[in-house]
């Protein structure tokens, strides 16, 4: 929900981690801010936008194969899980899961509450037999799910190639504190985007409608409306660019003039042409995903892929660690 402008009492209201990234990240050189941060109601609503382009192949890639693997995916997982979304489910993939596995309760996780609990009312009138229970946390740091599914089975859900946003080191992490969250025996369906021609890439992050500019810019609005900041939106623009030696895209805000701004009653400068980081999109090879999962503490169990091989699904299982091979 979007918060009115200049309201009294309104920096008091922002997440303190918000206001610590953001400083800290303009701060630092070179600047950047964490990606969790575009989840506001209007960055997730924007995304949601995004996955509907027709240069954005993820979202429709993956449906495709989920589309396919669901119907068999019980022979893998068995029934009655409580399936754990790590951010919360889309209208198209999460239905086609639980729709399959027959799951005994259903936690999305989302830092968004607005969003998350839209999209839990939207599953719960579709699943009315169905436990919903919805869970507003930042899922890159340690969680303590619900009571009411502690006994349970769990099987992780993480689609929409999410892993793609954190650094390898912060991407082995969180497969850690997963595994930590959902325990041993548990098991985990992860979406990782593949290597491909930055003829292909691009363009899914720099649509030709501007929506995926309008997601990154929307990251500054969220800062001017939280953070008693005034920052001119007029001085930024969107850049989306293939790094190829760390296999990733990234996203920048690239100030288009010399320009000083405030935030939160610190002054900021920044020069023509310099940026804000603001999201990575790391892609993997199939080895490259499968050597990821195992230094995260899961052991691959199965693989699918589409004809083009631009999209890979994996489970994989927490099985117990062994201090030798």
């Amino acid at each position: 929900m979007l918060k009115p402008e200049a309201e009294d009492g309104q920096r008091s209201l922002a997440d303190p981690a918000f206001r610590a990234d953001v400083l800290a990240g303009l701060a630092r050189r070179p600047r950047a801010i964490p990606a969790r941060w575009f989840y506001d109601r209007q960055g997730s609503e924007l995304f949601e936008q995004i996955t509907d382009l027709p240069e954005y192949y993820p979202t429709r890639t993956e449906i495709g194969i989920l589309e396919k693997l669901c119907p068999t995916l019980c022979e893998h997982v068995g029934q009655g899980r409580a399936v754990v979304e790590f951010g919360s489910g889309s209208s198209a993939k999460t239905p086609i899961l639980l729709r399959s596995v027959v799951p005994s309760a259903y936690v999305p996780i989302d830092i968004s509450g607005d969003f998350l609990r839209a999209s839990s009312k939207t599953l719960s009138a579709a699943f009315p037999d169905l436990l919903v229970l919805p869970f507003e946390a930042d899922f890159m740091r340690p969680l303590t799910l619900p009571r009411t599914i502690a006994d349970a089975p769990k099987l992780g859900f993480f689609p929409g190639s999410t892993i793609g946003n954190m650094t390898p080191l912060m991407a082995t992490d969180l497969l850690r504190a997963m595994r930590a969250s959902l325990g041993e025996g548990a098991m985990l369906l992860i979406g990782m985007d593949r290597i491909k021609g930055a003829d292909i890439l691009v363009p899914a992050y720099d649509d030709a409608a501007g929506v995926t500019a309008a997601f990154n810019m929307n990251l500054l609005a969220r800062i001017n409306r939280e953070l008693d900041a005034a920052i001119p939106l007029d001085a930024f623009r969107h850049v989306a660019r293939w790094n190829d030696d760390r296999a990733r895209i990234e996203m920048h805000l690239e100030a288009v003039r010399d320009i000083k701004f405030t935030i939160d009653g610190q002054t900021f400068a920044m020069t023509a042409g310099e940026t804000i980081h603001t999201e990575n999109s790391h892609k993997y090879g199939a080895r490259d995903a499968r050597i990821l999962l195992r230094a995260g503490g899961w052991t691959p169990v199965a693989e699918w892929t589409d004809p083009d091989g631009l999209f890979a699904v994996y489970l994989a299982e927490a099985q117990a660690e062994r201090p030798a091979p």
